[in-house]
């Protein structure tokens, strides 16, 4: 999509590709391969709800600013409040509702995202997928805010349509263990069964120090028809959760945990550890170790079922107690903190790191775990696949970086593609973009230093766009 005549554009086609002309030219070349290549997104946070009612979507805020951490934490950062952009707060007391004031104070803010990835993102979402203007100002505000909400009401920029205009050949959202997957069953019902899949996300049942622990299990269980009384029934429960997950189309497990601890417990002290959880007296050391001993556990399922198991420990989450008792998670206080993975997960790897039914796809928001841990065990063990740079990582230099880092030791092979880890869905094509390009660069030099054969980096291109996550992330028998 263009944008509409007469509007100057932001967008370079050249843009993140080599600046060495002789590297620009073979980057130009390779990434003409694989820019159209359908969207494999695996891993992400796009509401099934959102896709099964295929309403319109509401206004520019509430699509693009209020649910996008990203664009939310860096104007906290520079004096926006939370009430000024609209985020609800858990008291229900008043925050701005009027969705053109959140928009202005988002535009006439927008040279606060110079050099950020949220910048590359929307200017990509609001042109090749709105067709407006990207050069937002205070003075632009209500013009842009009024060419995207005409668009919005278009039948085009309905959810489901939008599916086939981004290219998207396979989309999987993330659910909770006692999700009833009735939105997938909908879409299912439509013939969408195969293209958006569940994934299976059991942190709330887990981890047994959150506040929402015992209300979580118990849903599960109801969920599941399992009367959860002890570790035996605790672990029924989520098998048959997970059963269900597959019988759904899920492919894959998410593990969000703060550690990446793995160490086993024997039947005896887990269930010690789950009845002081069930009987609300549970101390954080026990729920540490209870919360390891079940990455191991979900390994061992994994290794049954066949889902992939997704794991990106290391970020302290809802950071700031005010903020997350005011508004709760998922509004920009998530922030990284550094973790051992080799000896947290050497007990997992131990047991199952070379089991062929296992595919344990590792991500990290610490840079120098790429190098130093994360890369030399995919290199080595073969249920190790290596995730893309993620969240506070997901910039162009730090893909770049990535490449440089890992290839050395894990090759192209032992990655697992690029997922977009997103809840705003129109950006997703915008990542996916951004990933191929750094992509289609990094191969260029190694062509310019006489390492690879443009035939082979243009295949290496494909592969990581979209070959490689579909054969990590493979269909299951249901």
């Amino acid at each position: 999509m263009t944008t509409s005549p007469g509007l100057r554009s932001a967008l370079h086609e050249d843009r993140l590709l080599p600046t060495q002309p002789d590297e620009r030219g073979i980057a130009r070349e390779i990434f003409s391969h694989v820019r159209d290549l359908p969207l494999v997104s695996m891993h992400g946070h796009v509401d099934a709800g959102l896709l099964a009612s295929d309403a319109p979507f509401g206004d520019p805020a509430s699509l693009l600013v209020v649910p996008d951490h990203y664009l939310v934490r860096m104007l906290i950062s520079q004096g926006v409040s939370h009430d000024a952009l609209g985020v609800p707060r858990r008291d229900g007391q008043p925050v701005e509702t009027d969705p053109r004031e959140i928009w202005r104070a988002f535009a006439s803010n927008w040279k606060l995202f110079r050099g950020t990835p949220t910048r590359i993102w929307m200017e990509h979402v609001l042109e090749e997928v709105l067709g407006v203007s990207s050069n937002l100002s205070g003075d632009s505000a209500d013009s842009s805010y009024d060419a995207i909400a005409a668009r919005l009401e278009e039948p085009g920029l309905r959810p489901l349509a939008l599916l086939d205009s981004l290219n998207i050949e396979i989309l999987a959202t993330t659910d909770a263990a006692d999700d009833p997957l009735s939105s997938h069953a909908d879409l299912a019902s439509r013939g969408y069964g195969d293209r958006v899949v569940p994934t299976f996300r059991p942190d709330a049942v887990v981890n047994l120090d959150r506040p929402d622990w015992r209300e979580s299990v118990r849903a599960m269980g109801e969920r599941a028809g399992v009367d959860i009384v002890n570790y035996a029934t605790y672990i029924e429960a989520i098998e048959s959760r997970r059963a269900a997950f597959v019988a759904a189309g899920a492919r894959a497990t998410d593990h969000g945990h703060l550690y990446a601890d793995t160490a086993p417990l024997t039947p005896t002290q887990a269930d010690r550890i789950l009845q002081s959880a069930l009987a609300g007296s549970v101390d954080p050391a026990s729920a540490r170790i209870f919360a390891g001993h079940m990455l191991t556990e979900m390994a061992r399922m994994s290794c049954e079922d066949g889902m992939v198991m997704q794991l990106h420990p290391g970020v302290l989450r809802n950071y700031d107690d005010r903020v997350y008792a005011e508004r709760g998670p998922d509004v920009g206080y998530d922030i990284p903190v550094p973790i051992d993975h080799a000896r947290a997960l050497r007990p997992l790897l131990n047991r199952y790191g070379h089991d062929p039914r296992l595919t344990l796809v590792l991500f990290t928001v610490d840079e120098d775990v790429f190098g130093r841990e994360l890369a030399p065990l995919a290199g080595v063990y073969p249920a190790v696949r290596l995730g893309a740079p993620w969240w506070f990582l997901d910039t162009p230099d730090a893909m770049r970086r990535f490449r440089d880092t890992v290839t050395d030791n894990a090759g192209f092979y032992n990655t697992a593609g690029f997922v977009d880890d997103t809840r705003a869905f129109l950006s997703i094509p915008a990542r996916h973009d951004v990933a191929r390009r750094i992509d289609a660069g990094h191969l260029a030099r190694l062509v310019a230093e006489h390492r690879l054969s443009l035939d082979e980096a243009t295949e290496t291109a494909i592969d990581l766009a979209y070959e490689i996550p579909r054969a990590v992330y493979p269909p299951l028998a249901r």
